[in-house]
């Protein structure tokens, strides 16, 4: 009992006696406990003080975030080029934005493929066009072809 009573006041003194101690202690300390710790910690807490700061604050936060680019402005365009008189509801454009998002990665992957197997370093709109044919059904694949040709050719006159 007596070593631990020794111990007990050496951990309990003043300041100017704990430097001598710490720095014993501090190497035992300092591998035990990694230092990316308390970094982390800092990190969060200026986040909460900016969220209770004002609105200011967040949305210099949000503005650092990803911009994310959809289609929803194009889809909309193309619906009341079709249709005037319908609209669309959030869920059923963020299904058409996964969509387009999905037939996008597909056909880039495929025309990516083929430049390969041609060792050509560049994706040309012949590459388009055949991955349209490759990936799209039929008669879709005709339409989208003929639109696409269309679409070409009115950007080069232009």
């Amino acid at each position: 009992m007596a070593p631990k009573a020794e111990k007990k006041p050496a951990e309990k003194k003043p300041a100017a006696e704990k430097p001598a101690e710490e720095e014993k202690e501090k190497p035992a300390k300092a591998e035990k406990a990694p230092a990316g710790k308390k970094p982390k910690a800092e990190k969060k807490i200026p986040s909460k003080d900016s969220g209770a700061a004002g609105e200011k604050s967040k949305g210099k936060k949000k503005k650092k975030g990803k911009n994310v680019e959809t289609y929803k402005i194009y889809i909309f365009k193309v619906l009341k080029q079709v249709h005037p008189d319908i609209g669309i509801s959030s869920k059923a454009m963020g299904i058409m934005n996964s969509f387009i998002n999905d037939i996008f990665e597909k056909l880039a992957g495929e025309a990516s493929r083929l430049a390969r197997y041609n060792k050509k370093p560049t994706i040309t709109s012949r590459e388009i066009q055949t991955s349209v044919r490759l990936v799209l059904p039929g008669e879709l694949a005709k339409h989208a072809v003929s639109e696409g040709t269309k679409a070409v050719t009115k950007f080069t006159s232009s």
